[in-house]
């Protein structure tokens, strides 16, 4: 297959390069775009070298079959029909158009069958903390229906990026060094802090992040679920950790509920209290799965449950969804 990446300088497309390695993805040929500024830069692929090409409207996606596009929604909005005007499926990591009737909004563990039907040649990629939640929901879902979802999330620095990233270090060290940290990427310093705000506010007083944890939920699981998010940027390099209390049509076991996970695809279980086993953001960065630990009943509803999950932002929450996406189309499609 002839593969394209759109922001193949970024954290998720560099990540992106890593996992069509990792997972021998069948690649004939592949191309690699970016701005100006990062135009040139070549970058290393099974023992060949690629030098980014400049993103331009044209028919430089002429013969792609499978473009990922990770580059922000601005940039999605501005080249989509260029990406897919010659038949290029286009993997949009942006929000530009997940909450778009006519673009399918897809976690593979959850609706992959969604990605079959793309009238615009678009196929959108979650928020990151909603695909970390969902892959969780669907393994409760199958069993009984969930109505109710309460969620607190513990964002990394990757969630803005591999500057932010870079921002985060350099506040560490700063002040480690009694100087005065670099504030950019966050609103405040974020090293030895919490920041209660991801994205911008929106009338109602809950922030864009927030709202598409409710948004996006409903629509990958085709269902009434209601969602109340609150989400928080934390001092942790990459993976996002996420406190989920929900509520079912039937009351759960606690049995019952870790069993449901773990069966489920792309979840691992990590729960033994008793030898303080729980899963950490410090250990599961790099790996692919959702780990979910802490499982328990809510003590305040019969109908409750609560557990903790943990994934890495940049591979499930992005990258790697995105790849699995692909594979899913492949395997179906008999590309």
């Amino acid at each position: 297959m002839n593969i394209a990446i759109v922001g193949a300088s970024g954290a998720v497309g560099q990540e992106l390069l890593r996992l069509l390695d990792e997972r021998n993805f069948p690649v004939d040929e592949l191309v690699l775009f970016g701005s100006s500024r990062s135009a040139g830069t070549s970058y290393p692929f099974k023992n060949k070298s690629i030098k980014v090409k400049e993103l331009v409207h044209g028919d430089d996606f002429k013969g792609i079959d499978i473009a990922f596009v990770s580059a922000g929604g601005g940039t999605s909005q501005a080249f989509a029909e260029t990406i897919t005007r010659h038949g290029a499926i286009m993997i949009d990591n942006s929000s530009a158009f997940r909450m778009d009737k006519d673009v399918p909004l897809v976690v593979p563990e959850v609706n992959p069958e969604d990605a079959l039907k793309r009238p615009r040649g678009i196929i959108a990629n979650p928020n990151c903390t909603t695909i970390q939640m969902v892959v969780a929901l669907k393994a409760i879902e199958d069993i009984t229906h969930i109505k109710k979802v309460h969620v607190s999330t513990y964002q990394s620095a990757s969630g803005a990026g591999a500057s932010a990233m870079r921002e985060l270090e350099d506040q560490h060290r700063q002040l480690v060094n009694n100087e005065p940290p670099t504030i950019d990427k966050f609103a405040y310093q974020l090293a030895f802090n919490l920041i209660p705000q991801v994205d911008v506010f929106t009338d109602n007083g809950y922030t864009k992040e927030e709202m598409k944890m409710y948004n996006e939920t409903r629509k990958i699981m085709h269902s009434d679920i209601e969602v109340s998010a609150t989400c928080v940027r934390v001092p942790v390099m990459r993976a996002h950790s996420e406190a989920t209390w929900i509520e079912t049509e039937r009351p759960l076991s606690i049995e019952e509920a870790r069993e449901a996970f773990s069966r489920a695809e792309g979840v691992i279980v990590v729960d033994n209290p008793a030898k303080k086993e729980y899963p950490m953001p410090l250990d599961i960065a790099g790996k692919d799965a959702v780990y979910v630990g802490r499982i328990r009943k809510d003590l305040t509803n019969e109908k409750g449950l609560t557990f903790w999950t943990v994934s890495d932002q940049i591979r499930k929450g992005a990258a790697l969804n995105a790849v699995q996406i692909a594979e899913y189309l492949m395997k179906q499609e008999g590309r």
